[in-house]
């Protein structure tokens, strides 16, 4: 095996509700991308991380699965280099995020981590807030109901309740902010960054239309690119997106976080800046 042959996990299907097209072609346009830097690209599902072995010292992948994450993990801590990191993609996970971004200061919306088994009426009423965002501690969004928007407290006990059957233990359950919603993509160490005001098209669960259509709130575009190199440097991510809400005085906060998205509003774009992010860390 030459030094300059890498391997590609792709993400499973499961993982990429109403995006399986898109993710496919940012994973495939970053491999070629990189064959047309000298490396051979080696190919893999995320079924293949847990039933072949990787012999590749080098790894980039987009996988989400527990078991994947956990072999990423085992594959860095033998000295493998992996991106984005099996760690970084667990610090994605909903309850880990919601630490990690409070701890650091990252601005995000008040939030409270509850047992699903619990009343969540003196918590809620505590923080002063019944507007909220329940959403699964431990996974990205695979079904609709796992972010869910509720707007009393009846709703709140119902889908805690129903997570519960689901033998979902924890949530995590943010307060709903009122503004402008911006969906954002960046790579680390490179000059991309991409903003957009999402519609239902560009949409897993058409969560969207509950804050409506954007106003075109003025806010420092500067200032958005600079809190979410920082939340990946947090989070320990090179290739993210995620979401933030801008309310009525520019103020910037965010709601989600997550590694390696589809950029398919700007796939064309990124791919030669997430290879060659992955280019100068593999070089390094």
């Amino acid at each position: 095996m030459t030094e300059k042959t890498i391997a590609g996990i792709r993400r499973g299907n499961i993982f990429s509700p109403n995006h399986i097209g898109n993710d496919a072609a940012v994973f495939s346009l970053t491999a070629e991308a990189l064959r047309t830097k000298g490396y051979r690209v080696n190919e893999y599902t995320e079924a293949d991380l847990l039933t072949k072995e990787i012999r590749e010292d080098f790894l980039f992948n987009m996988v989400r699965d527990w078991y994947s994450i956990r072999k990423l993990q085992q594959l860095e801590d033998s000295g493998r280099l992996v991106i984005n990191s099996g760690y970084g993609i667990e610090n994605c996970t909903r309850e880990k995020m919601t630490r990690l971004l409070i701890a650091a200061n990252i601005p995000y919306p008040r939030s409270i981590i509850l047992q699903t088994d619990e009343d969540a009426t003196e918590a809620l009423e505590k923080v002063g807030f019944v507007d909220c965002w329940i959403k699964r501690y431990d996974f990205h969004a695979i079904h609709r109901e796992d972010v869910t928007y509720v707007s009393n407290l009846e709703e709140a006990k119902g889908i805690l309740k129903e997570y519960a059957i689901r033998g979902i233990a924890t949530a995590v359950i943010n307060e709903h902010l009122i503004g402008d919603l911006v969906k954002f993509y960046g790579v680390v160490g490179t000059d991309f960054f991409y903003w957009f005001y999402p519609n239902l098209q560009h949409s897993k669960f058409g969560l969207e239309k509950i804050n409506g259509k954007a106003h075109g709130i003025s806010f420092d575009k500067n200032k958005l690119h600079q809190v979410c190199n920082k939340a990946a440097e947090v989070l320990n991510l090179k290739i993210y997106g995620g979401d933030c809400i801008i309310d009525e005085d520019g103020t910037i906060r965010l709601i989600d976080f997550n590694d390696w998205p589809s950029f398919a509003p700007c796939r064309n774009q990124a791919v030669p800046y997430i290879a060659e992010c992955i280019h100068r860390l593999f070089k390094g």
